[in-house]
């Protein structure tokens, strides 16, 4: 009986991750919640980050109506320290919606929620409602086209994935992420110790991302310190500027990027958390 290469690669990926995969709190429980909530706080966020803010969060917020009921001033300052804070905002949408609609059954309707895109509608979808669906981040991207032999994207990709994902999709795709964020990295494959190298092509076809922009003085650090600022409550342009210690135009950029994104309302000349 032949077995295919798919079938003797998922067996020893899902032997490592059983033995090796990381202990992670949202992966205690299939409730759709909190693996929404973690799923969202991993966007752009490393996971050591993720876990202390996650734990602090569902202390806060422990149900999805709890959520839901919260304003988002308070969302915001559990939030603190994250970064990326309109993720707060689409999650207290997602909420929402889902305390006045209920939970959506499938990976379609998932990917109808604010700020719910198709990996974290595919990542609760398989976690949560044991679809069987691939759901693809920046790892599993790394980690398929390693074993493709090509820079795998958009439909080339999800069609990779979907060939190899397995019967047991929530464990492969954990299992995916996890080979690439403590194996299968960017610039220093651990290919010496990977439990599937006989089944991959090699590293070099992966190119690593350009590093990201210098933070200090970025537009994202004055987003940050005027959100910061109006969790206490409202407050003029001028009286922003003496807070975060930024320029004037630069904190009217700000605002108004924070305005657009439907995180600050303008009343007047002071301005407030959007609620």
């Amino acid at each position: 009986m032949t077995v295919s290469i798919e079938a003797d690669r998922n067996r020893a990926l899902l032997r490592w991750y059983e033995a090796q995969g990381r202990d992670l709190p949202w992966r205690l429980t299939t409730d759709p919640y909190p693996i929404l909530v973690s799923e969202v706080m991993l966007q752009q966020t490393q996971v050591d980050r993720v876990v202390r803010h996650f734990t602090r969060f569902m202390a806060r917020f422990p149900t999805v109506e709890a959520l839901s009921a919260a304003q988002f001033a308070d969302v915001l300052r559990v939030w603190s320290g994250l970064g990326y804070n309109s993720r707060a905002r689409r999650l207290l949408d997602a909420a929402r919606v889902i305390a006045a609609k209920g939970w959506p059954t499938d990976v379609d309707g998932l990917g109808q929620l604010p700020g719910v895109g198709p990996y974290t509608a595919a990542a609760v979808a398989s976690f949560a409602l044991g679809e069987r669906v691939a759901a693809v981040d920046t790892n599993s991207r790394r980690v398929l086209s390693r074993w493709h032999g090509e820079p795998l994207k958009g439909a080339g990709l999800d069609a990779a994935a979907a060939a190899d994902l397995d019967e047991d999709a929530a464990s492969w795709n954990q299992a995916v992420m996890d080979l690439g964020a403590t194996i299968c990295l960017p610039r220093a494959p651990r290919c010496d110790v990977c439990p599937v190298s006989t089944w991959c092509a090699g590293p070099d076809v992966y190119e690593p991302p350009r590093p990201q922009p210098r933070f200090d003085g970025s537009l994202r650090q004055i987003r940050g310190a005027v959100v910061r600022a109006l969790v206490a409550g409202t407050s003029t342009l001028d009286d922003l500027v003496d807070t975060t210690g930024f320029a004037k135009p630069a904190v009217a950029k700000a605002l108004d990027g924070l305005s657009q994104d439907g995180l600050v309302t303008a009343e007047g000349a002071t301005y407030r958390l959007t609620q």
